[in-house]
């Protein structure tokens, strides 16, 4: 099974420093869910792993969590796009729980439902916490440069391969970069390719 795990604010969808509390809230990312479409029919299975403090906080609840959720799954549905699920910690950093990243919990959690070494798992996300929890848990991990990250582009190069440990402070050594879920998707799949078609042209990042 080829399983990926996914962030969600500012890897799918628009993120907001308030929290996306309602479906009304929930806008998808140009190009992202028909990323995740591309993935699916190369054979990956796509799982989300997300903090959602705003339920702790009393910012909104399960059935608003569930709504945007439901509005998410028709949205990649319409462009033949599909999540596995969505793994969720709904805790407050006062919690100390071991599920909100950069606690890998969540990861475990995946591992173990999908029964996939973890260590075959890509992790991509815009957040530093999201890819230092894929690192704990032993994931492969991916930077994008969306959502948390954007602010990098145009500071640091984006060139497959380019260790950011100098210029991001606390994220994973060897953490490749990728421009947005699209051009991760690119590499991901280009990457499944035979050796004959991978020679055939640079990858696009």
């Amino acid at each position: 099974m080829k399983l990926l795990i996914l962030d969600r604010d500012g890897t799918l969808n628009r993120s907001r420093d308030d929290h996306v509390a309602s479906a009304d809230e929930w806008e998808a990312l140009p190009g992202a869910l028909e990323a995740v479409a591309r993935l699916n029919h190369g054979g990956w299975r796509v799982v989300l792993a997300t903090n959602q403090s705003g339920i702790g906080r009393g910012l909104f609840d399960m059935a608003s969590l569930n709504a945007i959720h439901a509005k998410m799954h028709r949205a990649l549905a319409a462009v033949g796009g599909r999540v596995e699920a969505v793994f969720f910690c709904p805790h407050v950093p006062e919690d100390a729980c071991h599920c909100r990243k950069p606690e890998p919990a969540l990861f475990e959690q995946i591992g173990h439902r999908f029964g996939v070494p973890l260590a075959e798992v890509p992790v991509a996300g815009n957040a530093l916490r999201h890819v230092q929890a894929g690192a704990r848990a032993g994931c492969p991990t991916h930077l994008l440069l969306t959502g948390k990250s954007e602010h990098l582009r145009g500071r640091i190069g984006a060139e497959h391969g380019i260790d950011l440990a100098a210029q991001a402070p606390g994220l994973p050594p060897g953490t490749q970069v990728h421009q947005d879920l699209s051009t991760f998707a690119d590499w991901l799949l280009s990457h499944d390719a035979p050796a004959e078609d991978r020679a055939a042209g640079p990858t696009r990042l």
